[in-house]
């Protein structure tokens, strides 16, 4: 099979919304039921996983290596005593479960899992539906699904529920807009904002001629766009509350967070439900934006079949494992951050590089178009960033005479300090005096302990 045979199996635009409506119905009860046990296996393995890393065993007496201890788990909450407290605004109390698992599901709807294939017969691609914006879809999805945990805290009517509600909608904004950010170079590199389309475009990394140039572009954005790809993996941690971006649930000052006042019970399991599709979301877009999507790697992809029939799925899911362990490795390593330090992250360093490295990306793509004087483009590139090192230049010297002036204010406290100790509003006995308060200062001789 040659790559033109491989391509006229790829999916595009025009191959979906052809299909009969009980096919996608069974595609989208398949979705569902694979995400619902992979919230079970995803607990187990995280457990082992974390337990190996720790030198213990984990989960090891419900079944075979303990796989029946999650479903033990979800048994015990869908039947334990559902406790709601007097206070809470209870339509909002019990909605917001919801809110934050719907969207979780409907993101999922986009992402491509393999080509076309036969289905009883139907020829239809391994993805349930594809749009022109299926990537601002996933993103729009992810915003809804931080009301949830707003509204969860809001409708607690607790202090610290509703302060780990804040630091969600706070933390998500900032995450997010760095996060859209970093889609950007795979969307002008790709020249979509479909998901099936950003698949087929890392099917070949064409060729970069700059200045008559021939240089080979490699086919996986994770390579071609390695600050986007960085980025993107640092804010999918913020985006879905994993450690150490976890501040929305920090026990030690919040109790729990959002959920403090939720029970063990059946919408607790809800909210962790959710939690962890949005960690098999977030690796599924990083997967289909920066991975090749349901692409063999090299050196399987050198097999003429490999990306044809059904075998991409099982490369999909190799994938989606991969990822979803590094998740499980930086709650293993990683402690929790003060969150001042997590917001500077996400406002001081994540957006400006990647507005830079947009810039970057943008000039790049320019120089590749026909017909372009690239003459004019490095020259508006070199004024657009001479002006952001200018800024850049001007807000470190003001940023550092404000921490010079606060140093030598700090320095200037102290020495006053120094000359006069009753200064500092508490009360300090001469020390020259013999004794104090009725005991006797006696001089130790040297030597002695």
């Amino acid at each position: 099979m040659n790559a033109r045979t491989l391509l006229a199996v790829d999916p595009t635009l025009a191959d979906f919304g052809k299909d009969p409506i009980w096919i996608s119905i069974i595609k989208a009860v398949v979705i569902f039921i694979v995400l619902m046990l992979g919230v079970l296996f995803g607990v187990w393995f995280e457990r082992k996983l974390i337990s190996r890393m720790q030198n213990r065993y984990g989960p090891n007496r419900a079944g075979k290596f303990g796989l029946l201890q999650s479903v033990a788990d979800g048994i015990k909450m869908g039947l334990k005593e559902d406790l709601m407290p007097r206070t809470v605004d209870k339509v909002i109390y019990f909605i917001a479960p919801v809110v934050l698992a719907v969207p979780a599901f409907l993101a999922f709807s986009v992402i491509p899992m393999g080509p076309m294939v036969s289905m009883f017969g139907v020829k239809t691609p391994l993805q349930l539906t594809d749009l022109p914006v299926a990537v601002l879809l996933v993103l729009a999805m992810a915003s809804i699904s931080v009301y949830g945990i707003v509204l969860a805290g809001w409708g607690s009517r607790s202090p610290y529920s509703m302060l780990g509600g804040l630091r969600a909608s706070a933390q998500v904004v900032s995450y997010e807009i760095a996060m859209g950010l970093s889609f950007v170079g795979v969307f002008l590199f790709a020249g979509t904002l479909s998901t099936s389309e950003i698949v087929n475009a890392q099917a070949s990394g064409g060729v970069f001629r700059p200045f008559g140039l021939a240089i080979p572009m490699p086919s996986w954005y994770m390579i071609l766009l390695i600050p986007s790809f960085l980025i993107y993996i640092i804010t999918m941690l913020g985006e879905t509350n994993r450690v150490p971006f976890d501040l929305p649930e920090g026990e030690g000052e919040l109790v729990g967070g959002f959920q403090t006042e939720y029970s063990n019970s059946l919408k607790f399991a809800v909210i962790m439900l959710a939690e962890y599709v949005n960690v098999f979301v977030v690796s599924a877009v990083s997967i289909t934006l920066f991975m090749g999507g349901w692409r063999a790697p090299w050196p399987i992809s050198i097999w003429d079949g490999a990306n044809a029939g059904w075998w991409p799925l099982l490369w999909f899911f190799i994938k989606m494992v991969l990822v979803f362990s590094f998740f499980v490795w930086c709650r293993a390593s990683l402690p929790r951050v003060r969150y001042d330090q997590l917001m500077a992250l996400g406002w001081k360093i994540l957006i400006p590089i990647n507005l830079a490295w947009i810039l970057l990306v943008a000039t790049v793509r320019a120089l590749q178009l026909p017909n372009v004087d690239r003459s004019i483009v490095l020259i508006l590139a070199a004024i657009v960033l001479l002006a952001c090192l200018g800024i850049w230049w001007r807000f470190d010297s003001v940023l550092q005479k404000r921490k010079e002036t606060k140093a030598e204010l700090v320095e200037a406290e102290f020495e006053r300090l120094d000359a006069e100790p009753s200064a500092g509003g508490f009360p300090v006995p001469p020390l020259d005096l013999p004794h104090y308060h009725g005991v006797e200062r006696k001089e130790v001789p040297s030597g002695t302990n």
